[in-house]
């Protein structure tokens, strides 16, 4: 296993060599609190691809480090008590990462987010490791919880990048500065992301068919976004709201898919989360605004074919983004692009649910 680590503060401290090490295994529950979609492994491990699964533990210590693998590559960001502290990131490795160093004494909570898609990797993490000693706890999940199915645009694809004409670096994607977190960090909610780039309802971008082979309608079924084998337990939360945010790739370059292709898929989809979550779950149906198509109405047949009272649906207008300001990689909106999208989207998500709105900074 190689080993080294990645300075995420101002400067290293030397640990005592009295301090005992203490070691926790990533899928110990009452230690670390995983949100999104994993896989705990019979080894302690914890494996997981989707953008946007995080970890979260309550630090009673000065340090934390992480031993982690991938197959790929991941970028991560870092949180102490609420702040950024750092990022960091893996390429094909097995390594150890400090997470954090030199805290003040006391408790801290510490959030370990992936940044990048699933298709870059797979992650595994595999100890948490106090070499100063201390403890580590769970934190408890968040009373308000959101799922987002999407693609590009809830992949926080080139968020972070300079300007339109910038090509996609994994770097530059961050799906922490996308709609898909910043709506949830609004309300205060956990939540869970289940997007891949380029993916369609029924159609994927650049694909030579109207209906690719495989599309969110498949992938929304998986427990890892790689994996078309893994099947995931929807038992496991159930989501105060869904929100799909899902069309701009399948109207994106020709063939488009027929009418009648896309009601049936996207209904398919509506008709998956209402058979695992219920009939009453409340479904908002986004069209992006990378929609040009005169489309609205398929997604309103499809909605009227799911039959529920609670699926809602916005139609994002074509013009609110600033076309120079408001972009980052390959004309993807940058962070300034996603606050509006999220802007759009809170006081939907706050009359479906009635949840309030508040005087809270949309960041």
């Amino acid at each position: 296993m190689k080993r080294f680590t990645l300075i995420l503060t101002a400067a290293v401290l030397c640990i005592s060599a009295s301090a005992a090490p203490k070691i926790y295994n990533a899928a110990d529950s009452s230690a670390v609190r995983f949100c999104g979609r994993t896989i705990p492994q019979s080894n302690g491990t914890v494996s997981f691809d989707w953008s946007g699964v995080y970890a979260e533990t309550i630090l009673d210590g000065k340090a934390l480090q992480l031993h982690l693998s991938d197959t790929g590559e991941s970028y991560y960001d870092v949180f102490v008590d609420g702040k950024k502290s750092g990022k960091f990131n893996i390429v094909r490795t097995d390594t150890t990462v400090t997470i954090a160093d030199r805290l003040p004494r006391g408790k801290h909570i510490i959030e370990i987010k992936k940044r990048t898609e699933g298709e870059n990797s797979t992650a595994t993490f595999h100890e948490f490791i106090l070499p100063s000693g201390g403890s580590l706890t769970a934190t408890q999940p968040r009373t308000r919880y959101i799922e987002i199915i999407g693609n590009s645009l809830t992949a926080g694809y080139g968020t972070e990048g300079l300007d339109r004409n910038e090509p996609f670096k994994l770097s530059t994607e961050n799906c922490n500065l996308s709609y898909s977190t910043i709506v949830p960090r609004y309300f205060d909610a956990d939540y869970s992301l289940i997007a891949h780039s380029g993916q369609g309802a029924v159609r994927n971008y650049g694909d030579s068919v109207r209906t690719s082979k495989i599309s969110m309608r498949q992938r929304i079924k998986q427990s890892l976004d790689k994996d078309t084998s893994t099947v995931w337990n929807f038992c496991n939360r159930k989501p105060d709201i869904v929100i799909i945010n899902l069309g701009a790739n399948d109207f994106s370059t020709e063939p488009h898919p027929y009418r009648t292709e896309f009601v049936n898929g996207y209904a398919e989809i509506l008709s998956i989360l209402l058979e695992k979550y219920g009939q009453e779950q409340p479904i908002l149906c986004v069209m992006p605004y990378a929609v040009s198509a005169p489309v609205e109405e398929y997604y309103r047949e499809a909605i009227k074919k799911a039959d529920s009272k609670n699926i809602h649906f916005l139609r994002m207008p074509v013009d609110y983004i600033n076309t120079t300001s408001d972009l980052g990689s390959s004309w993807h909106p940058n962070y300034s692009g996603q606050k509006k999208m999220a802007m759009m989207i809170i006081p939907y998500v706050a009359t479906i649910t009635g949840w309030s709105l508040s005087d809270k900074t949309v960041e």
